[in-house]
């Protein structure tokens, strides 16, 4: 299992690009991958070939209309887990003893 974070906007659209940031959301939250969406990217959950290919779905879905694309991407394999979503916050807020802002 992996966990991927990506973010993926165009160049040259002006200084909000939430509308196309928006239709890659939707291709996410379609896609059945476990995700969280933060202020920075998303991270999806999920196997290798799964999640690479929402983030190729996104790529698609933008470069219709958009003649340059920044995207970054950091992945995090870990044989054997899942749900590490929410167990990787659940771990440090144990070490903690509180509950931290998401």
């Amino acid at each position: 299992m992996v966990l991927l974070e990506f973010s993926m906007s165009p160049l040259g659209k002006g200084e909000s690009v939430g509308k196309y940031v928006s239709r890659s959301l939707d291709i996410i939250d379609k896609s059945g991958v476990e995700y969280r969406l933060n202020p920075m990217g998303t991270v999806l959950e999920g196997e290798w070939d799964e999640v690479f290919e929402v983030v190729k779905k996104c790529y698609e879905r933008m470069r219709k209309d958009c003649g340059r694309i920044s995207c970054s991407i950091k992945v995090d394999y870990r044989k054997g887990q899942s749900g590490r979503l929410v167990s990787k916050v659940a771990s440090v807020e144990k070490r903690l003893k509180r509950r931290v802002k998401q």
